[in-house]
């Protein structure tokens, strides 16, 4: 995974295979299904310490250029919005009991489960929705690989460390 709309896109993907409506925006289509809560998918926050790819992680050969490239990398915490949207406080409640046991199965390829909260389910007057904001964090390595001349990284990716 390349960029965080992509992230995004993964656990809405993921969370909507495991039962839960999940949207990576608000949109009519994703707010006002009745009788269904609805998660809305956004990235909080990507904590990784220091900057730069400490971490060596070796060489591999690529088969296309037929050159070996070097690998580095370094752990990232993932913090996920998944606020969950419905008719009735009932239904937000159901979302969120949906959101809990799609995340103890895992979450998406390359993303490690980590924790997850939520807060007070509250009525949004302008949407007229119950909503409750919910958080999901995720483990996982950013990896960089470099050049085969001149060592510059090229490019970069979130993979995971393995599959719950």
């Amino acid at each position: 995974m390349r960029d965080t709309a992509t992230l995004r896109q993964a656990l809405a993907e993921y969370l909507r295979q495991c039962g839960l409506e999940a949207v990576t925006a608000w949109g009519q289509a994703g707010r006002l299904r009745p009788g269904r809560a609805a998660a809305a998918v956004s990235l909080r926050a990507i904590e990784g310490g220091t900057p730069g790819f400490r971490d060596y992680l070796g060489e591999w050969y690529d088969l296309g250029s037929g050159q070996w490239k070097e690998r580095y990398g370094k752990k990232v915490e993932l913090t996920f919005g998944v606020d969950i949207s419905a008719a009735t406080a009932e239904e937000v409640q159901t979302g969120i009991d949906a959101l809990g046991a799609a995340l103890s199965q895992g979450g998406p390829e390359g993303l490690r489960s980590v924790g997850f909260s939520a807060g007070e389910t509250v009525y949004d007057q302008t949407a007229k929705r119950y909503v409750c904001p919910a958080q999901a964090r995720f483990s996982a390595w950013a990896v960089a690989e470099t050049g085969e001349e001149d060592g510059a990284f090229l490019d970069f990716e979130v993979k995971g460390e393995s599959k719950v």
